[in-house]
């Protein structure tokens, strides 16, 4: 037997008993005639003393970090106890140790403060994984994935798998493609979802289905994305939307409760995509603190009904002109007048950054004083500053920050600058959450430019194409053509005011979960496929076999995933999913452990009757 327990388990209530244990040399600590050694495994760290009888031994065969070492011993009331760790009132008085395996010095330090950069770190990933903080994360995944489970289980749903090897359809994202050698020139697509299979098993009847399961996008990655990564996907049928809502409000208020004990008893806000926009400048707002955006100016086909909070007039001055300010939006920071010259110059300059993209920024101080100053003094009277200060909703001490331009570059650059100043400001808690519904979306988007491959001057699905419409608005979508006849008035057509009958739960500003409500009827999924532009023989050689299945008694039904490593991430104080993948590919698409993707051997180019010839 290698171990009786575990580096983290001993507590003063086991003194003088025999133990053995197993585990990897984290320091060693030589004070004259003892040596002090941590030894380290999953569950912790426990202390071992060699007394003088053992230091020849130790010498003749010293110990090295991350050495694989087994021990057997007494344990013993430590003298100068360790309050940061559980075993820090104990040690083992070592009698007998035995190396099972030397270690090479390792290329970084295996500690919570490691000196190895991220390369270095993923290149060594196995090594990476022994971390406390790395070892902490993947802890926290399993706690998530656990409670998920729990819940769905309790609820009547049933764990399905799902094929790997699909065909290739479109869902918005390129495929990674699989060929076939079986079948000479076909390809295998891996799945960017379930989301035909758990249509089809709700069809098969298998009323409530959920898997947790990987997905594939060969897509260009950022902090939160990866090529692969783990939805929890869930289906039900007979259901409507608030159905949906209030089983998945469920599955997160738990999922908190286990893994971080809070007991969110409040019921979340609903919130239209509209508002969102309106009030936040993107679909996904944190709600858990206030800054909310003031629309001087906007585009009035895009919030029918509402009115700018100041009238042009106040805002006809030469820099917002001059940034082509079809959109003028302002946020009001809290507590900031007092900002200085070189730090709204800083400001600026990171509003300019390619990233946000615009072409510059106006500040108002609102001083404490009732006084107002602004980089547009000139332009401005005291009256007019007042006056924007009061649709801001601007408190005496804030900073007015403006930002002016193309309706969508502002909104995305005002909400950046929104997190931002919320970040600098210390607003965004890791350990706080705020949960969100965001509903009633745009059924379609128009394309005005080629986004996909698939043309322009089209429509495309702003979820997916599975996505219905709500019930109101079937009656449009069957009874008007999709076609657009005059480019420039695309938002007159009747397909432009749609609304999907969908959902998306945002968590600290985060979209953690998206889903809809399905199309389980074959004449308005036809009728969906051929306003994305597909004619009946590409709708057959797609997804002739779900249209089939609709002919078989399919029920109502719908679904949502959550993107499980962000939800993880997020739990864990932390937005950027790689940390809680244990093998994460880089912002390159590639596992740098592995090596891969790398090359293939002739030999399979042969047998799958493939020639590669690289263009470019």
């Amino acid at each position: 037997m290698y171990r009786t327990h575990t580096c983290g388990e001993l507590r003063l209530t086991d003194i003088n008993k025999e133990v053995s244990l197993a585990g990897w040399v984290q320091t060693v600590r030589k004070f004259g005639s003892i040596t002090f050694v941590d030894l380290r495994d999953r569950y912790g760290i426990t202390q071992l003393l060699f007394s003088e009888t053992l230091n020849a031994a130790l010498d003749a065969n010293p110990l090295g970090r991350e050495y694989v070492l087994q021990v057997t011993g007494k344990v013993n009331e430590r003298s100068s106890k360790n309050a940061n760790i559980p075993t820090g009132e104990i040690e083992i008085v070592v009698s007998e140790f035995k190396i099972l395996n030397k270690s090479a010095v390792p290329p970084f330090t295996i500690q919570d403060d490691t000196d190895g950069g991220d390369d270095i770190r993923m290149k060594y990933r196995f090594l990476d994984l022994r971390r406390n903080a790395v070892k902490k994360n993947l802890e926290l995944r399993y706690q998530v994935n656990r409670s998920a489970r729990n819940y769905l289980h309790e609820n009547n749903f049933m764990d399905i798998e799902t094929p790997f090897l699909i065909k290739s359809t479109p869902e918005g994202a390129r495929d990674f493609v699989v060929p076939s050698r079986m079948n000479p020139g076909q390809f295998y697509a891996l799945p960017q979802s379930p989301q035909t299979f758990k249509q089809l098993l709700m069809v098969s009847g298998y009323d409530r289905y959920y898997q947790v399961v990987k997905c594939f996008r060969d897509e260009d990655l950022r902090a939160d994305r990866q090529p692969e990564f783990t939805q929890i996907d869930c289906e039900m049928a007979f259901v409507e939307q608030d159905d949906i809502i209030n089983m998945f409000e469920g599955l997160v208020k738990r999922i908190l409760k286990d893994v971080k004990g809070i007991d969110y008893t409040e019921t979340l806000e609903r919130m239209t995509w509209e508002d969102a926009m309106f009030t936040y400048g993107n679909d996904k707002p944190d709600i858990r603190f206030d800054m909310k955006v003031c629309n001087l100016q906007f585009p009035s086909h895009l919030f029918i009904g509402k009115e700018p909070e100041v009238s042009r007039e106040l805002l006809s001055i030469p820099p917002l002109g001059g940034w082509g300010a079809e959109t003028i939006l302002a946020i009001a920071v809290p507590g900031c007048s007092e900002y200085s010259r070189k730090q709204t110059d800083e400001l600026t300059e990171w509003v300019k950054r390619p990233q946000i993209g615009m072409k510059g920024l106006v500040f108002i101080k609102c001083n404490t004083d009732g006084t107002f100053k602004s980089s547009v003094d000139k332009f401005y009277t005291e009256d007019k500053l007042k006056a924007i200060a009061a649709a801001a909703n601007a408190n005496a001490g804030d900073l007015i920050l403006i930002l002016a331009g193309t309706e969508e570059r502002t909104r995305k650059a005002i909400s950046a600058l929104r997190m931002e100043m919320a970040e600098r400001l210390g607003m965004r808690k890791p350990d706080e959450f705020k949960l969100l519904w965001v509903i009633d979306f745009p059924l379609f988007e128009f394309a005005l430019e080629d986004q996909d491959g698939g043309g322009a001057g089209r429509w495309v699905a702003r979820h997916h194409p599975f996505t219905s419409p709500k019930p109101s608005d079937v009656d449009i979508m069957i009874n008007n053509s999709p076609k657009v006849e005059d480019l420039d008035k695309y938002l007159e057509h009747p397909y432009a005011n749609i609304k999907a009958n969908a959902y998306d739960m945002v968590l600290n500003g985060n979209e953690v979960g998206g889903g809809s409500i399905r199309i389980y009827q074959r004449d308005l999924q036809e009728k969906m496929f051929a306003a994305l532009g597909m004619d009946a023989e590409e709708q057959q050689h797609k997804f002739g076999f779900l249209l089939g299945a609709f002919e078989y008694g399919a029920p109502p039904h719908g679904g949502i995933a959550f993107g499980f490593d962000r939800l993880c991430a997020i739990i864990g104080g932390n937005e950027t999913i790689r940390d809680f993948i244990a093998f994460p590919k880089n912002n390159a698409g590639r596992d740098v452990m592995l090596d891969a993707p790398s090359g293939i051997a002739d030999k399979q180019f042969d047998e799958l009757q493939i020639r590669l010839d690289l263009k470019g």
